[in-house]
């Protein structure tokens, strides 16, 4: 597992814009409410699933929507959904619930997890994710997120992510 640190090295080395804000530890969406106000840019939410067929995916998507679980298999092409157990998000990307992120994936093996990023993320000028921990957000483009990821071997889906209308 390279962490955090190796996440800052890559940063670096790829001359990747981006910075770095502390605060208190978040671990959903609503308690991330107030940095959200005073953070300009998207936010994240990221669901780490597990398909029927054994397939494990990592789907990155705004914080403010709401994603369709029954179609978003049709959308990323994978067959029916749950959500992944926290032993397999630890063993496979590194991190417990509350602090995933797109850029777990510096710690994944090639093949292991399929990382799914909504395309209007992708198209993003500025993008906050956690950098591998819940007590900071680092902002940093769309395309520097997917620029990394394929650095580190992987092969996004870029897809729109399909939503639930707000009940």
């Amino acid at each position: 597992m390279r962490g955090e640190q190796g996440l800052m090295v890559d940063l670096a080395a790829h001359s990747i814009p981006h910075r770095v804000y502390e605060h208190p530890a978040v671990f959903t969406v609503e308690e991330s409410a107030d940095i959200k106000a005073h953070l300009p840019g998207e936010h994240t939410k990221n669901l780490f699933l597990k398909d029927a067929g054994g397939a494990y995916w990592l789907v990155t998507v705004p914080a403010d929507i709401r994603v369709d679980l029954k179609r978003l298999p049709e959308a990323i092409g994978c067959k029916r959904v749950s959500f992944g157990n926290a032993e397999d998000m630890l063993r496979l990307i590194g991190l417990a619930p509350g602090s995933v992120t797109p850029l777990a994936m510096i710690n994944a093996a090639h093949g292991s997890v399929t990382v799914v990023l909504d395309a209007g993320l992708v198209a993003a000028e500025l993008v906050n994710v956690h950098p591998l921990r819940n007590t900071a957000t680092v902002g940093l483009s769309g395309a520097d997120i997917l620029r990394l990821l394929r650095h580190w071997g992987h092969a996004p889906v870029i897809a729109p992510i399909p939503t639930k209308d707000a009940a």
